[in-house]
Formats: structure tokens, C-alpha cells, sequence
């Protein structure tokens, strides 16, 4: 399967005191709005199979990938092998018990999504993972290919992306996901708050590490995932020149790496919107690995704002559409 791209010191300083406290509250109301609605936790056979339209597919697919593979289904009412391996897939992504999700998308009723992949028959079936689209086959396979092909989307996306799968629970009720169980909250706490000391003493590395052995036990936790990425961010800019890199990104418009490095400076700087808008412009005008660079740091850099943001929802639109 070949992937096609669908996704100062002084200053760090301060920088790495205001990130512990927004890390913090982020979590804190996250854990709230869960808490709240009653999720966070596993999920129903039923939302293995879902319907996609072209108003929900940034959301129910783009952003859905970045924490499972999503298997898409090109389908139409009148196509009569579709009606032959519809059932199969649907089978198929409630046996594999959340490694990943379907989506069915009727062609007819979405024609724009259907010249985006460059569908030229149905069925048709691609795979999203991590913002990546990965045509996998087109027309009736029979089922030993499908399952050869499944475990091989499954395993790449596995050892490529870190993407395990969902956790799925017959009792619970479709649409909606019940309350995980309570993990132990005495050695977690002190992990984070071990981590946040680090931010305020500018530790770096070892905030890092704090919050990479709250993620290795726990890698749901809200809190160790938004802290890590921005004592990332803030590790990447320590010692950096601002004026250089910035000189540097002007120079050389096509250098992924200065326009990179350059956008991690506007985000600490504050620039959210600066920083997004030039990796979204880098992958537009990019290709393979290049593209593959600067769309994996944007979506680091989704990670330290917050996905709750209203930038980072329109920066997500705006990446599909630099995407396809």
C-alpha cells in the first residue's frame, strides 16, 4: 500500500510556566466536559459502521484517523457489487473488534468526495490513517484479500503511526461511550505534577520524560498528552534565533525544514494562526516526504493548542482541503 498525503532562552522560559498552567486547565476541563457527558471510555460494536457525508468527513473521518484507521467504502444504491461487499466489510470491521472503523460514503449523494479520491468505479475502498489516504482495492474482492489487506492497513498503521485500535464493549450503547474505568490517581498526580515543577524550573527534558512514563501506563491521559507537546515545542525553540530561523524561513520558501521550524516559533510566540497557515500553505505546495513532515508537525502542533480550539477546527479544514 503506497500512502498518498491526505495532517531566546528567556522567552522559553516563561513560555514553558505558561504551558504547565494551560496544560492544566486544558485537562482539567476536559476531564469535566467527560465527566459531564459520561464518555471516555470504550465504545459500541454499532460505531465500528458508520455513514459519512461530505459535511461530516473532516471530522468522522480526517480527525477520527489520527486515533484509528478508518476503512472508507465508496458504495451506490444501484451497485450491485457493492451490495456483495458491503456486508463483508461490515462483518469484517465488527470482527476486528476496533482495530478499525468503517465508513460508508454514497457516491451518489457525494460526488465532491468521489473526485477527490479519483474514483473511477465502485466499489471502490480506501483507507484514511493519519490524515493519510491509502487506496487499498476496487471492486468485489474475495474475502481471503480483504483480510490480507485489513492486516496489513492494521499493522502499518500498528508500527508506522502508533495506532492501536479502539476499545470496544458489547454492553455499550451505541453513539455514545461509557465511563472508562477509574485508573489510580495518587501515582499519576504525582507524575504531573513532577513534570509541571520541571516546566517551572525549565527542566525540559525532564518534564518530558514525566509525562512520556504518565503516557506509557496511561496513553489516553489528556493531561501528560497536551503537556508532553508543548514541552516538546518548547525543547525544539530552546536556544533557537529567532531572527535567524525567521530569516531563514523568508529566504527559503520551499525549505520544509526552515518553514518548520519557523512555524514552532510562531506558536510559542503566540502566533497560532501564523504558524498554522504556514504548514498548511507547505503542504499544499509540496509533495512526499516533505509533505508527510509538514503535516505530521502540524498536527504536533494541534496537540499543543488543544483540539477543543476553534483555530485548530479550522486549521483542520483547512488542511483536508490542501490534502485533497
Amino acid at each position: 500500500m503506497q500512502p498518498r498525503n491526505m495532517s531566546m532562552s528567556g522567552v522559553v522560559d516563561l513560555a514553558a510556566v505558561k504551558a504547565a498552567q494551560e496544560a492544566k486547565a486544558k485537562a482539567e476541563q476536559a476531564r469535566a466536559e467527560a465527566a459531564r457527558q459520561g464518555g471516555g471510555g470504550a465504545v459500541s460494536p454499532a460505531d465500528l459502521v458508520i455513514d459519512v457525508d461530505e459535511a461530516g468527513f473532516e471530522y468522522d473521518v480526517l480527525q477520527r484517523s489520527t486515533e484509528v484507521p478508518v476503512v472508507i467504502d465508496f458504495w451506490a444504491e444501484w451497485c450491485q457489487p457493492c451490495k456483495q461487499l458491503s456486508p463483508v466489510l461490515e462483518r469484517l470491521a465488527v470482527e476486528y473488534n476496533g482495530r478499525f472503523v468503517l465508513a460508508k460514503i454514497d457516491v451518489d449523494a457525494n460526488q465532491m468526495l468521489m473526485q477527490q479520491f479519483g474514483i473511477q468505479g465502485i466499489p471502490a475502498v480506501f483507507a484514511v490513517v493519519a490524515g493519510q489516504a491509502l487506496p487499498l482495492f476496487q471492486g468485489a474482492a474475495p474475502e481471503q484479500q480483504i483480510r490480507a489487506t485489513l492486516d496489513q492497513l492494521v499493522q502499518v498503521a500498528e508500527q508506522r503511526f502508533g495506532l492501536t485500535g479502539l476499545t470496544v464493549d458489547p454492553d455499550a450503547e451505541p453513539g455514545g461511550a461509557q465511563p472508562a474505568p477509574q485508573t489510580p490517581a495518587g501515582p499519576y498526580d504525582a507524575l504531573l505534577e513532577a513534570a509541571v515543577e520541571a516546566l517551572d524550573a525549565g527542566d525540559l527534558g525532564g518534564a518530558i520524560q514525566a509525562y512520556k512514563n504518565v503516557l506509557s501506563d496511561d496513553p489516553g491521559n489528556t493531561e501528560a498528552k497536551l503537556g508532553l507537546a508543548q514541552a516538546e515545542l518548547l525543547q525544539r525553540v530552546q536556544g533557537a534565533d529567532p531572527q535567524q530561523v525567521r530569516k531563514e524561513a523568508a529566504e527559503k520558501p520551499g525549505d520544509v525544514a526552515a518553514q518548520i521550524a519557523a512555524a514552532d516559533l510562531d506558536l510559542v510566540g503566540g502566533h497560532v494562526d501564523d504558524a498554522f497557515g504556514r504548514l498548511i500553505e507547505t503542504v499544499r505546495r509540496t509533495a512526499g516526504d516533505d509533505r508527510d513532515a509538514a503535516r505530521l508537525r502540524l498536527l504536533e502542533l494541534f496537540e499543543v493548542v488543544g483540539a477543543d480550539d476553534p483555530r485548530v477546527t479550522a486549521a483542520r479544514r483547512a488542511l483536508a482541503r490542501a490534502l485533497f
